[in-house]
């Protein structure tokens, strides 16, 4: 509540130099680019080793598909787990901060990414040595990441998804 003649503060942004990690930032498109670069990173690497090795094995789409969305998940938290056990962390806390800065957006990525690939003539069938596996797979990465910035933006603009992470940041 503002009383009459006295702006409303922080109490705790005068004396703590770091106040301002504590609460969401700006959500501008460049922190939600890099937000979704870093959840396109996690991403990528496991949907291409699950897609190379589902097909270097011979398994039909969907076990593929599925071992790269698992894989997907694993190595998106993986990355961001890393870097908030590195900040000090105890590990309850941090996979707890990874599921909250996470899950959205890699859900999404993969959502759209598997999407694309499906939605694509002859791209579930494609192998290794085709040029339409490595080409679907990477324009799929590259829509994913347009669609889920601005899912990232809104998520941050609340104090949500990667703005977890940034208060264990300094």
């Amino acid at each position: 509540m503002q009383h009459e003649g006295h702006a409303h503060t922080d109490p705790h942004a005068q004396t703590d130099p770091h106040a301002r990690h504590h609460r969401p930032a700006g959500a501008g498109w460049s922190m939600a680019a890099l937000a979704t670069l870093h959840c396109l990173t996690g991403c990528a690497v496991g949907e291409v080793l699950g897609m190379v090795v589902g097909t270097a094995l011979g398994w039909g789409n969907l076990p593929t598909t599925v071992l790269a969305v698992v894989l997907a998940f694993l190595f998106g938290y993986s990355l961001t787990l890393r870097g908030v056990l590195a900040a000090g962390v105890d590990l309850r806390t941090a996979v707890r901060v990874a599921l909250a800065a996470d899950t959205l957006s890699i859900a999404v990525m993969e959502l759209i990414d598997n999407g694309v690939i499906v939605l694509w003539p002859d791209a579930m069938d494609a192998q290794l040595d085709d040029l339409l596996f490595w080409g679907s797979l990477l324009i799929s990465l590259a829509v994913a990441f347009a669609v889920t910035t601005p899912v990232n933006k809104w998520t941050i603009g609340r104090g949500r998804g990667h703005a977890v992470v940034h208060r264990y940041h300094h």
